[in-house]
């Protein structure tokens, strides 16, 4: 269950709900299945899945809980080609030109009649709030999902005070510094084989399996390119690519932690989403703490603007 891509928040006031008053708040907006008219649903399921009812699980003083959003997919094509048949079907047979008011009415009728028999998709959505530090994580690598989530959970909720990450140096002037100069590399970060490489203009060099301080590399720094995402290691335990909004992508276990994982005595499904979590929650508030250091800190400057 480990998350992959991470958007990171921060809370602008404590938060003060214990696990079972979340439960309780995310039990009004329960997930339920699309009615026969409804084009989408989105509801809070549990995160253990679905042989458990409770709506949070947790541990650490984190608390974990998951959206679930069904679509009904009916494909724009479709629906224009049942209204175009129709519509030269009422032009052929009344011998008449059919108007643009007509034609939203057939629209809307084809529409009555396709949804109750579209198919559906639902897609999953986790997240976790690590309440002694104060973050929100979504796993997603999308802005507008993360920003979805986040509506919903301020609908459930009523309020929620969550910003994005501010620090007080650009992490796209770090990260390329430490491609310029690897003596500015912290000793804990170890730099891997992919970055991207954007300019002023919006010009993009994605690299992948190369070596970072080749000359290709350095030519392009020269040139006025900046590092906004990096592929790197961290002690040893986890890899990532840190993006310069802030985003944990394509985040993966080391030999380290895999070892810690595969000698711990799991005998269970459940035992091993309590594994997992533990030691996903303990590593990533050590991991954001290393990373908002690296960057200069916390802007709390600008959290005060904002509360």
């Amino acid at each position: 269950m480990w998350f992959k891509n991470i958007h990171i928040y921060r809370f602008l006031r404590p938060f003060t709900l214990s696990a079972e008053d979340l439960h309780e708040q995310l039990t009004q907006e329960a997930y339920h299945p699309c009615g026969k008219m409804d084009m989408e649903s989105l509801g809070w399921v549990s995160p253990l899945g679905r042989q458990s009812d409770s709506l949070v699980h947790s541990l650490n003083n984190c608390i974990i809980f998951s959206a679930r959003k069904e679509e009904k997919i009916l494909p724009a094509t479709v629906v224009r080609d049942f209204v175009n048949e129709k519509v030269e079907e009422i032009e052929t047979q009344q011998m008449r030109k059919v108007r643009k008011r007509e034609k939203d009415e057939i629209r809307e009728q084809v529409l009555l009649d396709l949804i109750p028999r579209a198919f559906s998709r639902s897609s999953y959505l986790s997240a976790y709030i690590d309440v002694t530090n104060g973050w929100l994580f979504i796993d997603t690598p999308s802005d507008k999902k993360a920003e979805e989530l986040i509506s919903f959970l301020r609908q459930t909720l009523g309020s929620l005070p969550v910003v994005p990450p501010n620090v007080q140096k650009a992490p796209a002037n770090v990260m390329t510094q430490w491609l310029v100069n690897q003596n500015d590399c912290p000793a804990d970060i170890e730099l891997a084989d992919a970055c991207v490489l954007t300019d002023q203009e919006g010009a993009v060099v994605n690299c992948k399996r190369q070596d970072l301080l080749a000359e290709e590399i350095q030519g392009h720094l020269e040139a006025g390119k900046l590092v906004t995402r990096l592929a790197v290691e961290w002690h040893e335990r986890l890899g990532l690519i840190l993006d310069d909004g802030l985003i944990i992508r394509r985040l993966q276990t080391l030999d380290l932690i895999n070892t810690q994982l595969d000698d711990a005595n799991i005998e269970t499904p459940e035992q091993r989403f309590d594994a997992d979590f533990a030691i996903m929650t303990l590593e990533l508030a050590a991991l954001i703490k290393r990373v908002f250091e690296i960057f200069g800190g916390e802007d709390e400057a600008a959290y005060a603007k904002m509360k």
